[in-house]
């Protein structure tokens, strides 16, 4: 077996300072979200909602982490394209296509994705992105 190539993948530990890291910016900036971190294959790793978000956040949060790690990339890139005219791409099988969800990639592998949903897509993405920066620090 040991021409099979090791990988990366995200541990607890990673997720735990992931989500630490999307909260601390979340509450920095006042804004009550959801947060998910999934594995490669969506499932979910950590999560947690702040005070003043809806129920319904934490479902959408897990549906943009599932899409842009499914995908292995950007779950913003599916809103643009939708927006963009390309609107048969509602009926795809799966929920998410906003921004606010992103992906993990190392060596060039997506090892997970972190969701965030409760304020502004835009808004999202950069509660996601500032969990991402946890793994670089």
């Amino acid at each position: 077996m040991s021409g099979l190539p090791a990988r990366p993948y995200l541990r607890l530990a990673d997720a735990k300072a992931m989500l630490a890291a999307a909260e601390a910016h979340a509450q920095k900036n006042q804004w009550a979200v959801a947060i998910i971190v999934t594995d490669e294959t969506g499932t979910p790793l950590a999560s947690l909602r702040l005070d003043g978000c809806a129920p319904l956040g934490g479902q959408i949060a897990a549906e943009k982490a599932r899409v842009a790690a499914l995908s292995r990339r950007e779950s913003g890139f599916y809103e643009t394209m939708i927006n963009q005219g390309r609107t048969a791409f509602l009926s795809a099988p799966f929920s998410g296509l906003l921004e606010g969800g992103v992906p993990v990639i190392v060596d060039g592998y997506c090892i997970g994705a972190i969701g965030v949903s409760g304020v502004k897509s835009e808004q999202d993405a950069e509660v996601a992105r500032a969990g991402l920066a946890a793994l670089a620090a």
